[in-house]
C-alpha cells in the first residue's frame, strides 16, 4: 500500500499542528473544522516532534493508525509540547522557537534479516518482553549511524541491552515514514 501526501496537505497539518499548541497556551479548545482532504481521514501511525535550534524539545507519536491522520496530528501536537515526560511542558515564551516535524509511517514490516534494513528509509521498533523501542528512520541518519549501530540504540531506546537484537526472542520491525518539518517549506504563516 502507498500512501503520500500532497505538498498542501503537509502544510495543512504543520499549520494544524501549530495553531493547536498555541491555542492549548492560550487555554483554547480545538475546534473541528472538517477534514482537509480525504487523504487525511486515513487511519495512520505518526509522530509530531518539536525541536528548539535543532534540539529535542518533544516527541509523541503512534506507531499505528487509530484515528484519521487529522485527529492524530492535533493530539499528537499536544502531547509532545506538553506531555513528553522526558522535558516540561512547552511555555508561551519558547513557542515562537519550536520547529515542527512530521514523520507519518507506513505499516510495519517484520525483519527476517538485517540486511533487509536501509538507513536513511528505515525506521526501527525492538520488541523482546515486555519491552519495545522506536526509533525514527531519520534517527540514523542524524547521527550517521550504519545498520548495527541503529539496532544498538533502539535496543537501548526499550531499555534492552545493546545486543538483545541478536537474541531469539528479539523482534525487530522496520517501516518508512513521510518526513517533512516546517522548514520545508517558506510560505508557512505561523
Amino acid at each position: 500500500m502507498s500512501f503520500e501526501l500532497i505538498d498542501d496537505e503537509k502544510k495543512f497539518l504543520l499549520s494544524l499542528a501549530r495553531k493547536t499548541i498555541g491555542g492549548f497556551l492560550n487555554g483554547k479548545k480545538p475546534q473541528n473544522t472538517g477534514y482537509f482532504s480525504e487523504n487525511l481521514k486515513t487511519k495512520s501511525g505518526a509522530f509530531v516532534t518539536l525541536t528548539i535550534e535543532h534540539n529535542l524539545r518533544g516527541c509523541i507519536g503512534y506507531v499505528q493508525g487509530y484515528k484519521a491522520l487529522q485527529d492524530s496530528i492535533s493530539d499528537l501536537a499536544v502531547s509532545s509540547a506538553f506531555n513528553d515526560p522526558r522535558f516540561p511542558s512547552l511555555t508561551k515564551n519558547e513557542f515562537n522557537d519550536i520547529e515542527i516535524e512530521i514523520s507519518v509511517l507506513t505499516p510495519l514490516t517484520k525483519v527476517k534479516d538485517i540486511s533487509e534494513i536501509e538507513i536513511g528509509r528505515d525506521g526501527l521498533i525492538i520488541k523482546k518482553y515486555p519491552c519495545e523501542g522506536l526509533l525514527l528512520p531519520q534517527v540514523a541518519t542524524e547521527y550517521n549511524w550504519n545498520v548495527q549501530t541503529f539496532l544498538e540504540h533502539t535496543c537501548n531506546k526499550a531499555g534492552l541491552p545493546s545486543s538483545a537484537w541478536k537474541d531469539k526472542d528479539t523482534e525487530i520491525f522496520k517501516f518508512s515514514a513521510i518526513i517533512f518539518k516546517e522548514s520545508d517549506f517558506t510560505d508557512l504563516c505561523s
